[in-house]
């Protein structure tokens, strides 16, 4: 008989979480109750984009994907490898959860390559190949909780910037071979909406049929797009489950948000 798999929660954080700090420790403190294995992947483009001004670089994004020069690679590298990864890993070390930090780059753990698009030069950005999956699974076998920064590299000694949703989303199909996989996407709103004005437009299901048409219709911002591609790759892969909306959703089952299923 086959050996059922253990659960894997994976939960990706970003937007106006990490800007908050009153609602970053919100959430922390609900993601330490968390029971069971557990993975955290963090953006946090807007601290990037804060500190890129402040020394004179100008953001650039296209389809709401950011263009990395070198500068900005510098200023993505510090911001999320550094100061947002290792203050997440500090609090929840207060919360009594062992987390640890990582890039792609340590313990190659998520090798990409650059990004080559026909038309458009995004520069170090990373599209992520491969998952160490017997080091990831080692580590959260040993009962360390992985926290991911949205940093990536190519086995050539360069680091990539890489979309923290599609590194969730790569991590989560990786992990689905060796343990049940439920992918979250927690952000500032309670689940996909209809009007991004009304808090309370969520859809509550979505699946293949009902994107398709949602997005004939116009009806989905454009900004969640890529997050729902990358929801329907994962589940066409594997993943048992995914859900988006706001962190109150991992301690309350009632809460509003939006699931995902084929």
């Amino acid at each position: 008989m086959e050996k059922s798999k253990q659960s894997l929660s994976i939960i990706k954080i970003g937007g106006n979480i990490i800007d908050n700090p009153t609602e970053l420790a919100h959430f922390l403190a609900d993601f330490s109750k968390i029971e069971g294995n557990k993975i955290l992947v963090h953006g946090g483009g807007k601290s990037a984009t804060k500190m890129a001004q402040s020394i004179g670089l100008v953001p650039q994004m296209i389809d709401g994907r950011r263009i990395t020069d070198k500068p900005m690679l510098d200023v993505v590298v510090m911001i999320y490898a550094g100061e947002i990864n290792k203050n997440v890993v500090a609090q929840l070390q207060a919360h009594n959860t062992n987390a640890m930090g990582f890039s792609g780059a340590d313990g190659n753990l998520i090798q990409s390559t650059k990004r080559n698009h026909p038309t458009i030069d995004y520069g170090f950005v990373g599209d992520v190949q491969k998952v160490n999956t017997p080091l990831l699974q080692t580590l959260i076998n040993s009962g360390i909780v992985p926290v991911f920064c949205a940093i990536t590299h190519d086995k050539n000694g360069q680091l990539l910037n890489t979309n923290a949703d599609t590194i969730a989303s790569e991590l989560a199909i990786a992990a689905s071979e060796v343990f049940e996989v439920t992918l979250n996407y927690c952000f500032e709103k309670a689940g996909v909406l209809t009007d991004v004005e009304d808090e309370n437009s969520v859809i509550e299901q979505i699946n293949s049929a009902l994107y398709t048409q949602l997005k004939e219709e116009g009806a989905i911002h454009s900004g969640m797009i890529p997050k729902l591609d990358n929801c329907f790759n994962s589940l066409s892969k594997g993943v048992q489950k995914i859900k988006i909306g706001h962190h109150r959703m991992l301690q309350n089952k009632a809460a509003l948000h939006t699931t995902i299923t084929l």
